[in-house]
């Protein structure tokens, strides 16, 4: 009779110690940063957060995701009517197509623990206009006041999300007008329970 008593309090106790924690993300602290490249140079800039959340388990990261508001795309290397415009071909259908597709989305399937520092490769699902596709990179995570701060840099192929526009991975005799397909964005998110 009392092993019977025993077992679910055991596996409650068990539940309870691997429940995840989730952390809500402060959009405003946080920050995405992208540069992407061309054959005469690159661009730079920011795109804002509109949600997101990490869970933890017994203190490990163990998933999370974030939306990015594809509308709030700016570029911070060049300046007036020369930003605007380049702002406005990045929101257009050649590249994201903002107007249809506000938001893109990733989602955090494994978050592999590299060392016992908070580094991690994570790997996840990213959606870009609709398209899924699976990216992998190192992520660092800290924890200082009741706050968790993770950071990473994603390296995208923006022609598997359909967004080819001067790719010459697709057209041919873009010469110097060829835009490289690979582009970078830098995640810092800061999250609190």
């Amino acid at each position: 009779m009392k092993k019977l008593f025993f077992l679910p309090l055991l596996a409650v106790l068990v539940l309870a110690a691997t429940t995840p924690e989730t952390y809500k993300v402060d959009v405003t602290s946080s920050a995405l940063t992208w540069k992407g490249y061309k054959v005469t140079g690159e661009h730079a800039g920011t795109v804002k957060l509109k949600s997101g959340s990490l869970q933890f388990t017994d203190g490990s990261l163990t998933g999370g995701t974030f939306v990015i508001d594809m509308t709030s795309i700016k570029d911070t290397d060049l300046e007036g009517e020369w930003a605007a415009k380049l702002e406005g071909h990045l929101k257009s259908d050649d590249f994201f197509g903002v107007e249809k597709y506000p938001t893109s989305k990733f989602v955090i399937s494994r978050a592999i623990p590299q060392d016992s520092k908070g580094n991690y490769k994570i790997i996840g699902n990213l959606t870009i206009k609709e398209t899924t596709k699976e990216v992998k990179f190192f992520a660092q995570v800290s924890e200082k006041d009741d706050k968790v701060t993770a950071t990473g840099k994603m390296t995208i192929d923006r022609s598997e999300y359909n967004v080819r526009y001067g790719s010459g991975s697709f057209f041919d005799n873009l010469g110097d007008k060829t835009i490289y397909d690979e582009f970078d964005m830098n995640v810092m998110l800061v999250a609190s329970k």
